[in-house]
């Protein structure tokens, strides 16, 4: 009979779990479209910039303005939902998304694009602040774990396939925008026909970054490198790629093994970050992120699968970086210190992102395409001595919490993680 009774709970499990996945499957899927759509624009902004004239430098604005939009929806999306609710917002926000990308078939500017990417960086702050939410109010202390490793697939897959569609859309041609605008579109869709409830409106974060210095220097400087890291990378990759001779094609697989790296390495981080001094792991991360600076440089004349790899161990090492910088800060917060943490930590990752690219395509044309992983081993290396001297100044944590892979997507992810944590889960 117990073996029975065990057996009957381990199916109920099964059954409440799918239940759980198939409940959430609308947001899930309106997360998936969504970072298939704005995921794709990008590195589709770089390569059409190329052909139609664009100065290295405007293709770099273009990333910095992304990140311009991202900031403003971070912090207007809570309001905004207070005022009008969830769908609606989530409606509004998808709508400037796809309006964004429309516009790009009309007017071919530079600077025009740059307000467009405005429009983008809003769309996708304030979308992913509203499923956040939506999550944040459903999940229950049996099921919190379950749905955000959903959800963090779901983040992770999208992000890389948006990458592998620019392998197949022509950047000349106003279909892929179009295509690309659908995919937004469409993201309305799962969401807005759900039968799952609107959940209660919460409160507006503080934006308080004294607080987060406060806290942790080094996860505020871990967060920064990151934000300096991948904006740079995503942004500017494509036009990398170009100048090492790579086509179309194999520049998707090039974007997408940064994110594939950056995926594969997030469960050993997590595991190394939980069992030793989160500093050493960031020094450790970082030191490994010069190295691969070196590599990925160095094999950019072995050909296209030298280039793949270097790209790989790019991702595996400088990925992490925000997620542990992340959990480091936590360690030393108090649990109603969550979401203002967290969305001061946004902040500062904003602030690298929005500099990142313009900084970057800046040196591309002044030193060549080399230059932007010169620059990104320089900010890495700045990381590891701060850390380092920080490593000599004695500190107690208050408690130490399990390293959660935290997506850079709304602030909202804090209170989940904040959730997650308090259930020992």
């Amino acid at each position: 009979m117990q073996i029975s009774g065990n057996q009957a709970n381990r199916a109920a499990e099964c059954r409440q779990s799918m239940q759980i996945i198939l409940s959430f499957s609308a947001l899930f899927l309106s997360v998936i479209l969504l970072q298939l759509s704005t995921g794709g624009v990008a590195p589709l902004d770089a390569l059409a910039g190329v052909q139609n004239g664009f100065t290295t430098t405007q293709i770099g604005l273009l990333g910095s303005s992304h990140f311009v939009g991202f900031f403003i929806g971070c912090f207007w999306a809570p309001r905004l939902i207070g005022s009008i609710g969830h769908s609606r917002s989530f409606a509004a926000f998808a709508s400037s998304g796809t309006l964004g990308i429309l516009f790009h078939t009309i007017i071919v500017d530079p600077y025009a694009w740059s307000i467009m990417r405005i429009m983008s960086g809003l769309c996708v702050a304030g979308c992913f602040t509203v499923i956040e939410a939506w999550l944040q109010a459903k999940f229950s202390n049996r099921n919190r774990g379950r749905a955000m490793g959903t959800y963090r697939m779901a983040d992770l897959g999208a992000g890389f396939c948006a990458q592998l569609v620019i392998g197949v859309l022509d950047p000349s041609s106003y279909i892929s925008y179009n295509i690309l605008a659908i995919l937004c579109c469409a993201s309305l869709l799962p969401l807005l026909l759900t039968r799952i409830p609107q959940p209660a409106t919460g409160m507006s974060p503080r934006l308080n970054p004294k607080l987060a210095y406060g806290i942790s220097p080094v996860a505020c400087a871990a967060v920064v490198t990151a934000g300096l890291t991948t904006s740079s990378f995503r942004m500017m990759g494509p036009i990398y790629g170009i100048e090492v001779g790579l086509n179309t094609n194999l520049i998707a697989l090039f974007l997408g093994s940064f994110i594939l790296g950056g995926a594969v390495a997030q469960y050993p981080a997590g595991w190394i970050a939980d069992r030793f001094d989160r500093r050493r792991v960031m020094v450790a991360l970082s030191g490994m992120a010069i190295l691969s600076c070196i590599a990925t440089v160095a094999l950019s004349g072995s050909g296209p699968a030298g280039i793949f790899l270097g790209a790989v161990i790019f991702g595996m090492t400088t990925f992490p970086i925000f997620s542990v910088g992340a959990a480091h800060a936590s360690d030393f917060a108090d649990p109603e210190q969550m979401v203002d943490l967290s969305s001061s930590l946004l902040f500062l990752y904003a602030v690298g992102a929005i500099v990142s690219p313009f900084l970057s395509s800046a040196l591309i044309v002044l030193a060549g395409p080399e230059s932007m992983f010169v620059f990104i081993a320089v900010v890495h290396l700045v990381l590891c001595m701060f850390a380092l001297i920080r490593m000599r100044l004695p500190r107690s944590r208050k408690q130490r919490t399990p390293y959660v892979y935290t997506p850079r997507t709304s602030f909202l992810i804090g209170r989940l993680i904040r959730r997650r944590r308090r259930d020992g889960k």
